[in-house]
């Protein structure tokens, strides 16, 4: 999909005011979602998996994982707030959130499986922050990043220490075939017209399809090559919004 580029340059919030109306509504959909799901996802795994950490040191590092996913909240609030969008559009209730929070937390395994690898694709999504047109968006994906990348290595960490024996690998194996498959949709549609207009003012950078390839790809050198378990298979492609 081939999208002519528009080269804005919003440095401020104050400066958004005086872009056109299709670049403001795009930025404020890319803040509000994020505001929305990373609430989602701290409500839904981060903040109930401190009752399954097994050990008062997993429990003491999910803690400081639930802090700083709500904390990912708050920033992205904050941000939405300063540029005047009703706080109400960042509640749960208001917006419905992506489809792999309605995931069932269960176990420890689970939790670190969705660490493993639903991080990891949240990373991706802040690689394109990155160079994102809206500098103040670009500025927290800055600050934001390093804390993602903890997250994913603390499902690095503990998936591969669940490895070590054999139920443990059987368990960790279990929560990839249940909760990988649901991850694809996480990108978006293949034909995303939200999509579109974020790469036309290079608020984002690659399509939908791009990112979901990239994930797979990390995901089976992560997964296959690292930890010698399988990725159940799964499309490249997505018609419909997660």
């Amino acid at each position: 999909m081939t999208t002519e580029t528009i080269h804005y340059e919003c440095k401020t919030v104050a400066e958004l005011a005086s872009m056109p109306p299709e670049y403001r509504a795009a930025v404020e959909k890319i803040v509000v979602s994020h505001a929305v799901n990373e609430l989602a996802g701290a409500q839904a795994f981060d903040e109930p998996a401190i009752a399954l950490a097994p050990t008062p040191y997993a429990k003491y590092l999910t803690c400081r994982v639930a802090m700083e996913e709500y904390h990912h909240h708050v920033r992205f609030r904050q941000l939405a707030e300063e540029m005047g969008v009703d706080p109400a559009r960042m509640e749960t209730r208001s917006r419905k959130p992506l489809s792999i929070f309605g995931f069932p937390l269960r176990t420890w395994e689970e939790f670190c499986v969705i660490k493993l690898l639903a991080d990891y694709a949240e990373i991706l999504q802040v690689e394109d922050l990155l160079q994102c047109s809206f500098h103040p968006l670009r500025n927290l994906g800055r600050v934001t990043m390093p804390e993602e990348k903890f997250h994913a290595q603390f499902g690095r960490d503990f998936c591969g220490e669940l490895c070590r024996t054999e139920d443990g690998r059987a368990r960790v194996q279990a929560a990839i075939d249940a909760y990988y498959p649901q991850l694809p949709a996480f990108f978006g549609s293949s034909r995303s017209k939200n999509n579109e207009a974020f790469r036309r003012f290079e608020l984002k950078r690659r399509t939908n399809d791009e990112m979901r390839a990239d994930f797979v790809a990390r995901a089976q050198r992560l997964v296959e090559g690292e930890l010698g378990l399988k990725l159940p298979a799964v499309s490249l492609t997505y018609e419909h919004a997660a």
